[in-house]
């Protein structure tokens, strides 16, 4: 009998979006003990808590069983690794951490150093994809059409108070409102507020900078809202387009989680033409930031002028059962326990 690969199953962390990360870690490791899988598989569960520390064996069952987080945690910040011996025994990790200290190469550094494979993108991918301004420096780059945004850092909105001013009338002459505001490396649209008029852009600028340093402004655009996801390596394909619709004013942290607040449509009612121009943006997003496995882009879609704007590129994307990524997929004829299999084998080829 075929020995079984230990896949560890990697999720919590220390962002705002630890509770998403319990999620995907849940329908990943049902997708995983679904009866193709469950032969070739072997899942050990690690969990990090909110507040940094490692966690294995029936602490991590405990938290992936119950799909909560632990809400006694220990302050013993001497012990950050709570590891059996099974540790040393993973063939393969899939790290499935949303947000920064995750999803933005920390992860993925300590594990190349580990020398092991892992799903998903490697330091340089996963670090451009999670910074929206260096992310738009490569698709810039690259060539990808974008809105206009302006780079701002949190020293030019609190250090002087003489400079704030001319700072928003610089953003008043290049980008005009409504425009958003948006911390440079946090996801789940964490800190991100729309400004219609001066007082809510200094707002808005006040508020990105107690959540980064790096803040980005960019224009507002009356688009539809589609997203396209990626899967592979160094020749990746792409799914069908997907649209989001929701009843807010826009699609903030709120909308997207609480239920019946934003709906998804695949297939996106889109022309052909529209659909095959983003999927072949799609996949030259992937290669600009060099992200492997897996990846979700995001598009502004100008019905109008059917024109397409690159939004962002999420290279660790919302990973449970009704998320948009696995369900582009779902759509495109890879059913989620295959689409987990399939990432991890090509997390497996990369570290050939």
């Amino acid at each position: 009998m075929t020995k079984k690969l230990r896949v560890g199953l990697l999720f919590g962390g220390r962002s705002g979006e630890h509770e998403v990360s319990i999620n995907s870690a849940v329908a990943i490791a049902t997708a995983l003990s679904a009866q193709n899988n469950a032969t070739k598989y072997d899942v050990l569960p690690v969990y990090i808590q909110k507040d940094g520390i490692w966690q294995a064996g029936d602490i991590a069952r405990q938290v992936l069983d119950s799909g909560k987080p632990l809400t006694s945690e220990t302050n013993d910040k001497k012990q950050l690794w709570q590891f059996p011996s099974q540790v040393a025994e993973v063939d393969v990790w899939f790290p499935i951490l949303h947000g920064p200290n995750g999803e933005d190469g920390t992860v993925q550094g300590l594990l190349t150093l580990m020398q092991v494979p892992f799903v998903g993108s490697g330091v340089l991918g996963s670090a451009v994809g999670m910074d929206k301004i260096a992310m738009k420096m490569a698709f810039a780059q690259a060539g990808l059409p974008q809105v206009k945004y302006m780079a701002i850092s949190r020293s030019q909105i609190w250090s002087n108070p003489c400079v704030f001013p001319k700072l928003c009338d610089e953003i008043e002459k290049t980008l005009d409102y409504p425009c958003f505001v948006k911390p440079a490396n946090l996801g789940s649209s964490v800190g991100i507020a729309k400004a219609r008029s001066r007082t809510e852009l200094e707002t808005a600028l006040d508020n990105a900078a107690s959540y980064d340093k790096r803040i980005i402004v960019e224009a507002g655009a009356i688009a539809r809202e589609v997203e396209c996801a990626v899967l592979g390596n160094d020749n990746p394909k792409a799914s069908v387009v997907g649209e989001i619709t929701y009843n807010s004013d826009f699609y903030d942290y709120e909308t997207k989680y609480t239920d019946g607040r934003a709906e998804l449509h695949i297939p996106a009612q889109i022309p052909p033409a529209i659909a095959s121009q983003i999927q072949e943006m799609s996949l030259k997003a992937f290669a600009a930031v060099d992200a492997a496995g897996l990846a979700r882009v995001d598009f502004f879609y100008l019905e109008k002028t059917s024109e397409v704007f690159l939004n962002e590129i999420n290279t660790l994307p919302g990973f449970t059962a009704f998320s948009m990524y696995p369900q582009l997929w779902a759509a495109s004829g890879v059913p989620f326990p295959e689409l987990c299999d399939r990432l991890i084998q090509f997390a497996l080829e990369r570290h050939q």
